[in-house]
């Protein structure tokens, strides 16, 4: 495609104002604080970004913790990778599967409130960077820790710790308590039509 003179003009006076308002839009930020970030919704890859976003915390040198609610025993592609990393990596797989799966109440509520446990003493750790609660939505869901409680304690955080919680139907506090939301939409997922989870996609 062939551009004239004057219409790549045009484009780059655009691009011009463009890039001055996005200069002084980035320059009147300057506040730097430790985010709460939740990801939720229907749609898959909540954990999928928790675990991007750890993967770029390592990048830069800093350690990231993990502490999974539900997911139990099985062996993951994530954990396994970023397991490669060593002591930088703090990993808790603290659930016990699927509720479906356990069907026991008061084994779930154990299990929770030990992950819980194990997530304030990463919070603790002056040395993590990035701590990822995954599924505690899920915990939260079916009342297996106190809503007001864990809210509390990731307000009251050390101010350098980023935190996402992940999981579907996060509930309202503690998406009004976040810093980042982001919901995620489901407009087609594969198991619909019968393709069962795969390694390296789902695991």
């Amino acid at each position: 495609m062939e551009i004239d003179d004057a219409t790549a003009a045009r484009h780059r006076e655009k691009m011009v104002r463009r890039k001055a308002h996005q200069d002084a839009e980035v320059a009147a930020k300057t506040v730097e604080k430790g985010l709460l970030i939740v990801h939720t919704g229907p749609g898959k890859g909540k954990s999928t970004a928790a675990f991007g976003l750890a993967l770029r915390m390592l990048g830069h040198g800093r350690r990231v913790g993990v502490v999974q609610f539900i997911k139990g025993v099985w062996s993951t592609g994530e954990q396994t990778a970023l397991g490669a990393f060593g002591d930088r990596v703090a990993w808790h797989s603290m659930g016990e599967g699927f509720t479906w799966e356990t069907q026991d109440l008061a084994r779930d509520i154990a299990a929770a409130s030990r992950a819980w446990a194990m997530a304030e003493t990463l919070m603790a750790d002056p040395t993590i960077a990035l701590l990822v609660l995954d599924e505690l939505n899920i915990a939260l869901r079916y009342d297996y820790l106190p809503l007001d409680r864990v809210i509390a304690t990731l307000a009251a955080r050390r101010p350098d710790l980023h935190v996402v919680v992940t999981g579907r139907n996060a509930k309202p506090d503690l998406l009004a308590a976040a810093d980042l939301v982001t919901e995620f939409a489901l407009v087609r997922h594969p198991f619909a039509a019968g393709i069962k989870a795969q390694q390296g996609i789902e695991f």
